[in-house]
């Protein structure tokens, strides 16, 4: 078992409580934790070697980095430049800081500490500001990780995508506003469910309009449904990995963040959900939204698992949404997330110059810049096609001559004429865990040698390596001759056997560090970069527990259905403490009329739609308002109960009994150490 280090706190961790009815408040922001104050390192970080300086120098050798194409394409159509003063809370906390990455000026030389392409992709990125991508379209980038599109009609404007935050959602529009005439939001459009592209819906627009008819939001099927649950089950997981990902323990600077490849970083603000008002279920459909003609690709189990590519008509102007950008993008994200399939993503894009290859004038999406010109356009599209099925196709070759995962991303290159394209280049996306992740889709985890069908677990593994290996000073002593030779993975692989085989050597912690902290420095991949520097940092000071946002959203909690909220509770229950006991409980939610009948057995927790159970122990009477109170905090469930919002009828001690064996869970587990 993983043990959390004793540090003491600057600040409560907020974690899921015993009760039933509360929420972890990790959950909802697994993509994109901040944190509202940091922990620089203590310790400077060091210079980059020899051995690095020749990696990141034969990078620049080796792809055009005199072509300065993209550095037209991202300068041009600006309006205006992001407002100079950071955006902060109500309480002062900072949201969002345009000068954060002041450091990252466009035609400096990558510092030694870089890799060259990485850097360049970042001074790409923060060429931010107001954007005309063509008559009528407007886009705000760089006022959080993805951008925000604003499209004006016949009598309002349509927003894409708007931000993560509603506060920088808000100064995005107000930035629009300055420079264009203020007409109604008429319509939002969420092109996909991952949070940077709903979150600040409620900057843009009221949620009474949307009732009241004045506003349409549109959204692919499965958003409302993926939106909210992608991290709810794993979310303490996912959130403690997004902040080595997005690499918000690190500071931004040369030897520390840089971004995140698809974008800097992520904003901090209050993260909103409106539902839905209109779906788009299926390729080819139509909408004329505020006098325009909108045809709709649908691409589910792309980039994500509800999302959707547009095109409209009286523009030529083609969104790709997330399907296609200026990287190679996750088909597995760091942070931890159910793998995308690359086949069905290189058959969108197909099916996207099928339809408008021969129309589109203008390709944008909701990451990085435009493109202009059909033959530019359909050259990015059938690129990026090719790309993603050349990942599954070749992994599968070389899987079905026997190859195993990790022999097979050693030997995956993409075609010259692929990977030669920086927009191709792997900035956020890596083509080695994306190979990785293509084996596990088709294969499993096992590669089929049965010496690794039952491993040890970690400490036990690394201590008999350890023993094997002659001791903690042997091993040191040669993985030095290995660091000094410039052999960083294996350094990095060898020493993390002596960490996990004791913990408390901290000569063996620093040696990895420095090991990592020189693949950071060498990695073209943003969240390769900031989980390898991550590493180091944590590795030399040890797990500190920051303080952490409230990130519950009421939103969320509100468009979570009562199938997920019980699933919720079923993966919180301490399976092996409760394998010999028996609860069944009766729930009615009287103004949904829908009833659930609940049964703690065998360690597990089921709940069955439509059913109440002859033998419950208790029913437990109340509506949707009731829980949602409940579950955040708005109440507790001894005033609701006298209160009379709740009711319960028999044993409401077996309630509370239920109650007490729900889990906690920490966010500040430690990951670079046992």
């Amino acid at each position: 078992m993983r043990m959390i280090a004793k540090l003491k706190p600057t600040h409560s961790v907020t974690a899921a409580p015993s009760s039933l009815w509360k929420l972890s408040s990790s959950f909802l922001l697994a993509s994109a934790i901040a944190f509202t104050s940091q922990g620089w390192a203590e310790e400077a970080p060091k210079p980059a070697t020899d051995a690095t300086k020749a990696a990141n120098d034969a990078l620049l050798k080796e792809l055009p980095f005199n072509d300065k194409t993209s550095f037209e394409l991202a300068h041009k159509g600006f309006i205006a430049p992001l407002p100079s003063e950071p955006i902060k809370g109500t309480s002062g906390n900072m949201i969002w800081d345009p000068s954060k990455y002041g450091f990252i000026k466009e035609g400096q030389a990558a510092p030694a500490t870089t890799n060259p392409s990485l850097w360049r992709q970042s001074q790409l990125i923060n060429i931010s500001g107001l954007f005309e991508v063509t008559d009528g379209i407007y886009q705000v980038r760089n006022y959080d990780l993805s951008n925000m599109t604003i499209v004006e009609g016949k009598e309002g404007i349509t927003i894409f995508d708007p931000l993560i935050s509603a506060e920088t959602a808000k100064a995005a529009l107000d930035l629009y506003f300055k420079h264009r005439p203020k007409k109604p939001v008429i319509a939002v459009i969420y092109t996909h469910s991952h949070i940077d592209h709903y979150g600040g819906v409620r900057g843009v627009i009221d949620e009474k309009d949307v009732k009241a008819g004045k506003v349409k939001i549109y959204a692919p099927k499965g958003f409302l449904e993926h939106a909210v649950a992608e991290n709810v089950m794993a979310g303490t997981a996912m959130s403690r990995r997004a902040s080595y990902m997005y690499g918000n323990l690190l500071p931004p600077n040369e030897t520390g963040q840089l971004g995140a490849g698809l974008g800097t970083t992520t904003s901090a603000g209050t993260v909103t959900l409106i539902p839905p008002t209109d779906i788009i279920e299926k390729t080819g459909e139509k909408r004329t939204i505020d006098g325009l003609t909108y045809e709709f690709l649908y691409a589910p189990g792309s980039e994500a698992p509800a999302e959707m590519l547009y095109y409209i008509h009286e523009k030529k102007a083609l969104n790709t949404a997330e399907d296609s950008t200026h990287t190679l993008h996750n088909t597995y994200s760091l942070r931890g997330a159910k793998i995308r399939e690359p086949l069905p993503w290189s058959k969108y894009l197909n099916e996207a110059l099928k339809m408008w290859g021969n129309d589109v004038q203008v390709m944008y999406a909701m990451h990085h810049w435009p493109i202009w010109g059909n033959k530019e356009v359909k050259e990015q599209l059938s690129s990026q096609r090719d790309m993603y099925r050349y990942i599954n196709d070749e992994t599968l070759r070389l899987a079905n001559k026997g190859y195993t995962m990790t022999e097979i991303a050693e030997q995956v290159k993409l075609p010259k004429s692929i990977a030669n394209r920086f927009s191709n280049r792997g900035y956020y996306g890596s083509l080695n865990h994306n190979v990785k992740a293509t084996y596990v889709l088709y294969l499993g985890w096992f590669i089929g040698n049965p010496a690794t069908l039952w491993e040890l677990p970690p400490e036990e593994q690394a201590k008999r390596y350890v023993d094997m290996m002659g001791g903690a000073d042997a091993v040191l002593k040669k993985a030095k001759e290995y660091f000094d030779k410039g052999d960083y993975r294996w350094v990095a692989e060898v020493v993390n056997k002596v960490v996990f085989a004791d913990p408390s050597n901290q000569a063996a912690k620093n040696m990895q560090a420095d090991a990592l902290e020189q693949l950071g420095y060498q990695a073209e991949s943003g969240p390769w970069r900031n989980f390898y520097l991550t590493g180091a940092k944590e590795l030399r000071e040890g797990v500190k527990q920051l303080p952490t946002p409230d990130t519950a959203s009421p939103d969320t909690v509100r468009a979570m259905d009562l199938d997920l909220f019980f699933d919720y509770l079923a993966m919180r229950l301490k399976g092996p403490e409760v394998e010999d006991k028996h609860i069944t409980l009766n729930f009615d939610f009287t103004d949904l009329k829908q009833q659930y009948a609940v049964e703690m057995v065998n360690g597990v927790l089921n709940h069955t739609e439509g059913m109440q159970a002859n033998d419950a122990d208790a029913k437990v009477t109340l509506t949707r308002d009731t829980l949602n109170k409940l579950m955040l905090k708005e109440t507790t469930l001894k005033d609701a109960v006298a209160s009379g919002a709740v009711k319960v009828d028999g044993a409401e001690a077996k309630l509370e009994e239920l109650m007490s064996y729900m889990d906690n869970f920490e966010f500040w587990f430690p990951i670079v150490t046992p």
